[in-house]
């Protein structure tokens, strides 16, 4: 990696503040900013995080469920142990068709939260970049819509572009209340936004993602 962009991730503060409160990436700060302002998880939930690795999103949702919670990090990579017993990961590619069936047998009931901070393998090509993206976003989306119960919320990372409004209008048609929020710990220069979703409708009234 470049020397500069090293130096600056080490200047970076939350970088700094994620090594001195031992999150695994500053990446934790995004989700707690979200769920400062809109705490749509509490004790007790089941949360999926999709993307979860290296497993600060599982650190933060884990602290909050606490042990009466379950919290499933799903990810192409293995996630080191947390070592804490409300916390369960599996190594799984959300686009593949078994995905659904195998995350939903691992839940003790239906999930009250979604997250995915899904992205691609970037290409340097932004057009291509921002497709794959999105696919991941509506991919993870259709994963909610099959694990969420009734007013469950779903909190996902998509980037910005010209496919962003068709995503952002499928959120809509699946959540009583969607909200895009831009948090401090992501880089100005970055294109990642998130979109929250918060009062999960019933299969009836969002039988149609496409």
């Amino acid at each position: 990696m470049p020397k500069q962009w090293l130096r600056a991730r080490k200047q970076d503060y939350f970088y700094q503040k994620a090594k001195t409160e031992r999150f695994r990436s500053r990446a934790a700060y995004k989700l707690l900013e979200a769920l400062k302002k809109y705490k749509f998880i509490s004790e007790g939930n089941v949360v999926v995080d999709l993307g979860a690795a290296p497993g600060s999103w599982l650190q933060v949702s884990g602290e909050i469920v606490g042990d009466q919670g379950f919290v499933l990090g799903v990810d192409l990579n293995p996630i080191r142990s947390l070592g804490v017993s409300n916390i369960h990961t599996i190594v799984e590619d959300i686009l593949d068709p078994r995905a659904i069936r195998l995350i939903k047998k691992l839940l003790p009931s239906p999930a009250d939260a979604i997250f995915s901070d899904v992205s691609p393998n970037t290409t340097g090509v932004w057009d291509v970049d921002h497709a794959r993206q999105i696919e991941l976003a509506n991919r993870s989306l259709e994963i909610a819509s099959n694990l969420l119960r009734p007013d469950g919320s779903f909190f996902v990372k998509v980037f910005q572009g010209d496919m962003f409004k068709d995503c952002f209008g499928r959120v809509k048609r699946c959540f009583r209340r969607v909200k895009i929020l831009k948090p401090q710990a992501s880089r100005r220069r970055s294109a990642e936004i998130f979109v929250l979703g918060i009062g999960f409708k019933k299969k009836p009234d969002n039988s149609s993602l496409t």
